[in-house]
């Protein structure tokens, strides 16, 4: 085995294959049937969501509609990566599919979960927009814009997902000869691995998580103070707010974190391995609460893009949620109605006989 980038004494193969049994049996234990369960759902829902965007949507599609439907083709692309996991971590752990695809199937886990979060944060700051500057919304804001935007997202994902496929490689276990597909670096380049996962933790998470708590903070303390809305009406809205962030923390955050915490505990680990006496050493100084925390996240984290097509519900008035729940929106006019469909109302309507009727809000944008 490789020496580390420090030049310390490179960590004897018995005592890395020892603690490899420990881990491998967390992943095939449980795992695999939960990404089993992941995919299957994932692929149903957001299938199905996208199935309506398509053939229920009026075009052009307004932005609310196109940042949906990029979240959809992100969630489903993301919910393809699975089986190969699935198929790989099935005991006895051991991957068949060659260096090219673990390399691309590593980069498209992170690019389709990046787009993910891309596209629940362009969400979430496209209803501040509609919902708290609505003239703005109809002046400015075209569906061609929301395009552009998605594009860069797309771009920015497939950026902060790149280095996957320096990073992934193929080790063939000691005693077993079977290949592990490993998605973190090697020994010789931990400490870069451990720097790409801080900036991605930063910029792929962090950064998305606060743009949205500030949009939508922003959103719940405009509705709050909105005199044309009733309790009800507020109540939904929180309640909307409510599951946009409880998917980051529910989900992508302990995700992260987890990630580079257990990145910290594998530098740990590799330091003191030259030192271990025997293989019983060696496995009782892992760090098994965060390698299983991390590991836990790992087939929960997929559980978010499950729970997806409940937001698109909250934005599509297609899927006929918002209606039910306010029936005085506006999105719950005819569809046919062009001009009105899907656009923003403001929060405090003041609507005069020469200019408009009295309406309500509207929180389809």
């Amino acid at each position: 085995m490789a020496a580390t980038m420090s030049g310390a004494k490179p960590c004897p193969a018995n005592f890395s294959a020892a603690a490899d049994r420990i881990l491998n049996s967390f992943q095939e234990g449980f795992l695999w049937p939960m990404l089993l369960a992941d995919f299957l759902v994932a692929v149903t829902g957001n299938g199905l969501a996208l199935y309506r965007f398509i053939t229920r949507e009026q075009r052009p599609w307004y932005p609310a509609v196109v940042f949906s439907a990029q979240l959809a083709v992100s969630n489903l692309l993301y919910a393809l990566t699975l089986p190969p996991l699935v198929a790989y971590f099935y005991p006895p752990k051991n991957w068949r599919y060659g260096e090219a695809l673990c390399r691309l199937e590593h980069f498209l886990f992170v690019c389709n979960l990046q787009g993910s979060i891309i596209f629940i944060t362009c969400i979430s700051l496209n209803r501040y927009v509609g919902i708290v500057h609505p003239f703005f919304t109809r002046s400015h804001l075209q569906p061609k814009h929301a395009w552009a935007v998605s594009a860069a997202g797309w771009a920015l994902a497939t950026l902060l997902a790149a280095p996957m496929l320096g990073f992934s490689h193929l080790k063939q276990e000691v005693g077993t000869g079977s290949i592990k597909c490993v998605g973190t670096a090697g020994d010789s380049h931990l400490e870069a691995y451990r720097t790409y996962s801080l900036a991605l933790a930063g910029l792929g998470c962090g950064l998305p998580l606060l743009l949205t708590l500030a949009a939508y903070c922003a959103l719940v303390r405009a509705v709050l103070r909105s005199p044309g809305m009733r309790a009800a009406e507020k109540l939904h809205v929180v309640l909307l707010v409510a599951s946009g962030a409880a998917l980051y923390a529910s989900s992508y955050v302990p995700y992260h974190v987890t990630r580079v915490l257990n990145v910290h505990a594998r530098q740990r680990w590799r330091a003191l391995c030259p030192g271990f006496a025997n293989e019983t050493q060696a496995q009782e100084a892992l760090e098994l609460g965060l390698y299983v925390g991390h590991q836990v996240m790992r087939g929960l984290m997929p559980l978010a893009i499950c729970l997806h097509p409940l937001l698109y519900m909250a934005v599509a008035p297609s899927l006929g949620c918002c209606c039910q729940c306010c029936p005085r929106w506006r999105g719950c006019r005819d569809p046919g109605d062009t001009e009105t469909f899907g656009q923003a109302m403001p929060l405090d309507v003041k609507a005069t006989p020469k200019t408009s009727e009295p309406q309500s809000p509207e929180l389809t944008s």
